[in-house]
């Protein structure tokens, strides 16, 4: 068969066909009285084994090893081009999420996408500082895009750098919210914590309900994050992690603040003091503990508050039986 048959019934040019025969890859097996090349059926058979594995990836010396050497085996070939697509792969989605992230940000014109793309370098550098610049540079005239901001705040180990994205994404307003939910189902606990903290920088009712479902995390930490903030938005539910917050001396000084603060409501002040009164009791909780406990109901108003704290005056524990009449004593100057 003729070349140009050839390329005709396979789909290689005629070009890619005198390629391989300089290369030796496939040599037609006759000639012509002409001199054309003339092609048999096992060298067509050998056309189609070349294109197959070059769609493989192979290069086309790598097709004659595998095709030619009889001790060749494919094992190692092949996890090479796994990890080399793989690599590949990674590139191409790298490039295409940045821009996808250069798309959102609705460039005007080439300025624009320049001064985006050098915001995303920036916020991807190793220096601690440049990831810094790079997010408080976001501004509604030159934003970085929410995208970018979100990935970089739950994976971000520098807390100069995580304040400076929480900040920039409560200036982005709810936007990145969608895209913050999915981290507080995340298996690591510490980026379940970035999401809470960079949600709590979000005065939005969305936001709040977001919180709210973080109170159920399995870790005190994280949703000790969220109680805090469910605090301040005057949210009762935050109470009971609050309390436990105090007993275990997790952030126990903000969240007690968070229950005084609750507590300016008349309707809260009373559940709240009994939440703590109730973890008072001697067995349930440490010497320290009940200490912070006592200290924590200085700033709950009512009855329920004050009787307590008067009936610790005299606790067999003196550290709090001390603590609760320098309480009173506060209480009673105001």
């Amino acid at each position: 068969m003729l070349i140009s048959d050839v390329a005709r019934r396979s789909g290689v040019s005629a070009r890619m066909l005198r390629h391989y025969d300089s290369l030796g890859l496939v040599r037609p097996t006759g000639r012509t009285d002409a001199g054309y090349r003339d092609y048999s059926d096992e060298d067509i058979r050998r056309i189609f084994h070349v294109e197959s594995l070059r769609s493989l990836g192979l290069s086309l010396r790598e097709v004659g090893r595998a095709l030619d050497e009889p001790g060749f085996t494919p094992a190692q070939l092949v996890g090479d081009l796994v990890r080399q697509t793989r690599e590949r792969i990674a590139a191409e989605t790298e490039l295409l999420t940045r821009l996808d992230r250069i798309g959102a940000a609705e460039p005007a014109g080439w300025e624009d996408v320049l001064q985006t793309v050098a915001l995303l370098q920036a916020l991807g550098s190793k220096s601690a500082a440049t990831r810094q610049r790079a997010a408080l540079s976001s501004t509604e005239e030159a934003p970085v895009p929410v995208e970018a901001l979100v990935e970089a705040a739950l994976t971000e180990t520098d807390p100069n750098v995580a304040g400076a994205l929480r900040w920039a994404l409560a200036r982005s307003g709810d936007a990145g919210l969608a895209l913050l939910a999915p981290g507080l189902a995340a298996r690591d606990a510490e980026v379940r914590e970035r999401a809470v903290r960079s949600i709590a920088e979000i005065p939005d009712d969305a936001a709040t309900t977001l919180l709210k479902e973080a109170l159920a995390d399995s870790e005190l930490v994280v949703r000790g994050y969220a109680a805090v903030a469910l605090g301040a938005r005057g949210v009762a539910d935050a109470v009971p992690t609050l309390v436990d917050m105090v007993v275990d001396e997790a952030n126990d000084v903000d969240a007690a603040d968070a229950l005084g603060a609750l507590a300016l409501d008349p309707a809260l002040a009373d559940r709240i003091a009994t939440g703590l009164v109730d973890r008072l009791t001697p067995g349930t909780a440490g010497s320290s503990a009940r200490r912070r406990l006592t200290q924590a109901l200085a700033d709950i108003p009512g009855t329920t508050a004050s009787r307590a704290l008067a009936e610790l005056s005299h606790d067999e524990d003196r550290a709090v039986a001390l603590t609760a009449a320098y309480v009173l004593k506060l209480r009673d100057a105001r």
